[in-house]
C-alpha cells in the first residue's frame, strides 16, 4: 500500500470514529451484540373508543451488527415474546392476545429483520437515522420503516462500546398483518416504541 493510500485510509478511519462516536481500536471488523434483557422492552400505543391505551411486550432476543466501515450494512433483528404483552388492563390484555387481534397461542413471537439502513442528515446512527426491514406478525410479513437511534450507554466511557442503547419508533396497521379484531372499537394504527439495551459479544 502507497504512503497516499495509507494516509487516506486514516483519514476515513478517523472520520468513521468521529461520526460514529467509536474509537478507531473499534472499527477493524463489524461489532456484534446481544440483548440485555432487563433493559429491554416495547412500547405500544392504541385508541380504544378514543381513548389512549397504552402496553408492553418483552423483548425475547435481539441482535445487532454494527459495521463501521460500512454503516448502511449494520443490521437489527428483534423477536418479541407476544405471550407476555401486557395493557393496563387485564381484560383488554385477554382480548388483545387472544385470537381475534395477537393470536399469542398460535403466534407466540413477533420478529423485526432489518433490509436496509438510511443514515441520519450527519450520517450517523445515534439520531435521524431510519432502518427498513421486514416485520412478521400473526405468521404475516410485510415491510415496515422505523426510525432508529443508537446510543453509547449512560455512565460510560466515551470509548466504551460494549454497551449500547437503542431506540426503535414506528407505526404500523394491525389490520396488514390480519390482527384486526373488534376493528368498531380499536384503532387500527398501533404506535411501537422499542428500547433495547445491547451488549458486545
Amino acid at each position: 500500500m502507497s504512503e497516499t493510500q495509507m494516509i487516506q485510509r486514516r483519514q476515513i478511519i478517523i472520520a468513521l470514529a468521529s461520526t460514529c462516536a467509536m474509537p478507531t481500536a473499534a472499527l477493524a471488523v463489524p461489532t456484534h451484540y446481544t440483548l440485555v434483557p432487563s433493559g429491554s422492552r416495547v412500547g405500544f400505543q392504541f385508541n380504544l373508543n378514543g381513548i389512549a391505551q397504552t402496553g408492553t411486550i418483552p423483548v425475547e432476543q435481539a441482535k445487532i451488527t454494527i459495521d463501521p466501515q460500512q454503516l448502511v450494512a449494520s443490521r437489527v433483528e428483534v423477536t418479541l415474546n407476544v405471550t407476555k404483552a401486557r395493557t393496563g388492563l387485564i381484560f383488554i390484555t385477554q382480548v388483545m392476545t387472544g385470537p381475534e387481534v395477537l393470536d399469542a397461542t398460535r403466534f407466540p413471537t413477533i420478529r423485526f429483520v432489518s433490509r436496509h439502513v438510511i443514515l441520519g442528515a450527519t450520517g450517523r446512527l445515534s439520531g435521524g437515522a431510519k432502518i427498513i426491514g421486514d416485520l412478521t406478525l400473526r405468521g404475516v410479513t410485510k415491510p415496515v420503516t422505523l426510525q432508529a437511534a443508537i446510543y453509547r450507554s449512560r455512565g460510560t466511557a466515551a470509548n466504551d462500546l460494549s454497551q449500547l442503547d437503542v431506540t426503535l419508533n414506528g407505526r404500523i396497521s394491525r389490520a396488514a398483518f390480519g390482527a384486526d379484531g373488534f376493528s368498531d372499537l380499536v384503532s387500527d394504527t398501533v404506535a411501537l416504541n422499542i428500547q433495547a439495551q445491547i451488549r458486545a459479544s
